[in-house]
């Protein structure tokens, strides 16, 4: 397989480009809290041309442990944002980005370290050069389902109308949650679209065969073993679910891209990018993860499903990485760095004769990347 020639790999935004006073948490309540980490964007062209990125911004309180409690923050329906507190002794910390109460021995209970809300921000056409953030459109919580946040946007044109799925987060469930526009700016949350540990949920551009399509990712903590015939392994896959309307979903009877051996990919997976249609088929940008550590190694990999019937993958790639993390492009974010090798893809455009490419690099940044089209 040829290998990936990156025509363009830039850090385009940080922590340090944000402007903490006027951000929501901190203007609200006057807690004194820093940017984790501006990562995970969805991505689309505007009419205008440009590029928007709808960016996940994960806010943290700047000193979250004291007397001996850690303190996260909470979001009421009443648009208020308060903070609890819980004994440092009963929690797991061992994952910079979530902690887990010990409390309970029966399920698995979390909480997050940050707080994740949107941010809109507007590039230049290949990318390259941000024209403005529009902390004016900033997507906070608006129901109870979104108790601790909205979090990692895929947005995807159908028609003249963009469609924007989020993972909201809360103790009610972590659902995948559906926003329109008819600009590509100013979004109407819909409500919800996926029940409880649904993630990662991407749309295609168009109908097919007269309905909508879309990549689904279930999580659990139950899973069967593997026949001895089959080369797949158990754990989390890519589902592909059909819509009549785009707010009633039916996932398809076959299973779609599984965990295999002899990949790189051993721990987990999930759709990136939303479907782009090529000469070859609908090109999508998944992300796989390899046993290493508590987090695990985040890549980019790719498969061409059938223009006709996307449930037939005509090509998958889950042996050569389309992206990993880059070394060099953090040089400069080392002392905010807080983990490593992780690098989430979220958004793809065309431009000339490349694929712009948007990820999330360490749960930290935002990367932009032009890969070219004949590479796929």
């Amino acid at each position: 397989m040829q290998q990936v020639v990156l025509q363009k790999d830039k850090i385009i935004l940080s922590p340090s480009d944000i402007d903490l006073n006027k951000c929501p948490i901190h203007c609200k309540t006057g807690l004194n809290t820093y940017i984790l980490g501006t990562f995970n964007p969805g991505m689309i062209r505007l009419p205008n041309g440009n590029i928007l990125l709808m960016i996940r911004v994960a806010e943290s309180i700047k000193e979250p442990i004291q007397e001996g409690k850690f303190r996260y923050i909470r979001w009421l329906p009443d648009k208020e944002y308060i903070v609890e507190k819980h004994p440092t002794f009963q929690l797991d910390t061992t994952d910079p980005r979530k902690f887990q109460f010990l409390e309970y021995d029966h399920i698995n209970v979390f909480g997050l370290t940050s707080f994740s809300w949107l941010l809109p921000v507007e590039l230049s056409p290949d990318g390259m050069q941000i024209l403005q953030i529009y902390y004016d459109k900033i997507i906070e919580p608006a129901r109870s389902y979104q108790e601790y946040g909205v979090e990692d946007a895929r947005i995807t044109k159908i028609d003249d109308t963009y469609y924007m799925t989020t993972c909201s987060v809360s103790s009610e469930r972590q659902s995948t949650t559906l926003y329109s526009s008819n600009d590509g700016l100013h979004y109407e949350l819909l409500g919800i679209i996926m029940d409880h540990q649904n993630k990662d949920m991407v749309l295609f551009p168009e109908k097919i065969n007269g309905k909508y399509f879309a990549l689904t990712r279930p999580l659990g903590q139950v899973y069967f073993t593997i026949g001895s015939e089959c080369d797949c392994l158990p754990g989390p896959s890519i589902n592909i679910a059909e819509s009549p309307d785009l707010l009633h979903w039916k996932p398809v009877d076959t299973p779609f891209i599984r965990l295999r051996v002899n990949s790189l990919i051993s721990l987990k997976l999930g759709a990136g990018s939303p479907p782009i249609l090529t000469e070859k088929g609908w090109l999508v940008l998944f992300h796989g993860v390899e046993k290493n550590g508590p987090i695990g190694c985040y890549r980019t990999y790719y498969a061409i499903l059938d223009r006709n019937d996307p449930t037939k993958i005509l090509e998958l790639n889950d042996q050569h990485p389309v992206l990993e993390t880059n070394s060099d492009l953090m040089r400069e974010y080392a002392d905010q760095t807080y983990i490593t090798d992780v690098v989430f893809t979220t958004g793809i455009e065309k431009y000339k004769n490349s694929y712009i490419v948007a990820s999330g690099e360490l749960d930290l940044v935002c990367r932009i990347t032009h890969i070219p089209i004949d590479y796929f």
